[in-house]
């Protein structure tokens, strides 16, 4: 067997998912290269995975071509591209959003007594990232990483209320599943929902994700604006009545409008 032909068994991947985890192994290698030297070559980064300079290449054109890396054309070496800081940005927001909130979500927890939640946005659902119980809660139940429906959830229509129309528009344009008697499914209705919390700035949500569970939410918004997270509070129904929601929906409004202004929202 001659070196070439050395060269091309050793770098051929297994086949399979064997080859498909070696090759994201690799890849992410490559980002952490980058990330520790600055801008590299081809040469270099070959070295460093202990690959051949045209596995790299691949490599590095795969990642290039997501956006993940970028080239300078004049000296030919590789440094981290916009897309990575575009990933990163997505979870700096994520955890500080958590890590400002948390004591906000506390403190409002405390005053109402109920479940307080921070949620954001993940493509066609929301994902709770921060919880605390106030004392009259009643529920043990841990929200925290799950995924809820947008359109039966408080935090899921003040989060789509603020998206785009093409978002609205594709997440409308499925079915919207029942998951009570009383969750909406019909997009019109959704629609006219959403116009209402922009209206008032806030959402709510009457045991449309479970029966004798009501729950307000308020909008959280980053330094341009964005909503980027809402704040919810959860309240059985036989402690949120037309009497007490005001109070319940000005204190969420403040917690978030407060979060939104820690975000460097000028509110």
């Amino acid at each position: 067997m001659t070196d070439k032909a050395e060269e091309r068994a050793a770098e051929k991947p297994p086949r399979g998912p064997a080859g498909g985890v070696q090759s994201v192994d690799r890849a992410v290698t490559v980002l952490e290269i980058l990330a520790r030297h600055g801008d590299v070559g081809v040469t270099e980064v070959a070295e460093e995975l202990g690959v051949h300079k045209s596995t790299a290449f691949r490599l590095l054109g795969v990642l290039e071509n997501r956006g993940l890396v970028a080239q300078e054309q004049e000296r030919g070496k590789y440094y981290l591209g916009a897309g990575v800081l575009r990933l990163a940005g997505a979870a700096a927001v994520r955890l500080d959003i958590s890590q400002e909130g948390a004591a906000l979500c506390r403190v409002l927890a405390d005053e109402l007594g109920e479940t307080v939640n921070i949620a954001v946005l993940d493509h066609n659902a929301a994902v709770n990232i921060m919880q605390a119980r106030g004392p009259a809660s009643v529920t043990a139940q841990n929200w925290l990483g799950r995924r809820t429906p947008l359109h039966a959830t408080s935090s899921g229509k003040a989060l789509l209320a603020y998206q785009p129309a093409p978002v609205q528009d594709m997440v409308l344009a499925r079915k919207l599943p029942r998951l009570t008697e009383r969750t909406i499914t019909s997009a019109p209705a959704l629609r006219e929902q959403l116009a209402e919390v922009v209206r008032q700035g806030f959402a709510v949500a009457a045991e449309e994700l479970e029966l004798g569970l009501h729950a307000v939410a308020a909008p959280v918004r980053a330094h341009d604006g964005a909503v980027i997270g809402a704040i919810s509070v959860s309240i059985p129904v036989y402690r949120l009545d037309e009497e007490r929601l005001p109070e319940v929906a000005e204190r969420t409004v403040e917690a978030a409008r407060e979060l939104s202004r820690r975000m460097g929202y000028a509110c």
